[in-house]
């Protein structure tokens, strides 16, 4: 198994564009795999979902649209998640305990990419919600904190770690 691990850490590119486009792809999978699962739980569907996301642009027509606007919402996300690694990315050449720190400072970056969305994005955005229940805050908090932005820091982390940059 370490060998399988050592040989992924060496073989797999460490460009800042490899790095920014994984962990895009990488967190907005995994919080979409916590989104369909958590809303399936509630009956909603993985297109529902995607709707819902594209609903910021589009307002209530997004749920008339069918795949369209699921790919609309798709693509939203992973945008917003790919940008959110770039930003990650471009602050931990500036503060090195971003990389340093990943298992911390991850988390912790989830939780602003959290409040962000939720107190800022979402807000300004078309999106009409029914407000928010106590145990969607928990469950998407936690996504947040372990499906976005851990993997985003410990891509940052790898990427540094291969030019030497952070230990």
């Amino acid at each position: 198994m370490n060998a399988t691990v050592n040989t992924l850490r060496t073989t797999l590119p460490t460009s800042a564009l490899f790095t920014i486009l994984a962990g895009g792809a990488i967190a907005g999978s995994l919080d979409l795999a916590f989104a369909f699962t958590y809303a399936g739980m509630h009956g909603a569907s993985p297109l529902r979902v995607l709707q819902f996301i594209a609903s910021g642009l589009l307002g209530k027509d997004s749920f008339g649209f069918g795949w369209w606007s699921g790919m609309l919402g798709a693509v939203c996300h992973y945008t917003i998640l790919t940008v959110a690694t770039s930003l990650y990315l471009v602050a931990s050449r500036r503060f090195s305990a971003l990389a340093q720190h990943a298992f911390i400072c991850g988390p912790l970056y989830g939780v602003t990419i959290y409040m962000v969305m939720n107190f800022i994005i979402v807000p300004l955005s078309a999106v009409h919600t029914g407000g928010h229940t106590l145990e969607g805050v928990i469950f998407d908090m936690g996504s947040h904190l372990f499906f976005v932005g851990l993997p985003i820091a410990l891509l940052v982390r790898r990427h540094w770690l291969a030019r030497g940059a952070a230990a």
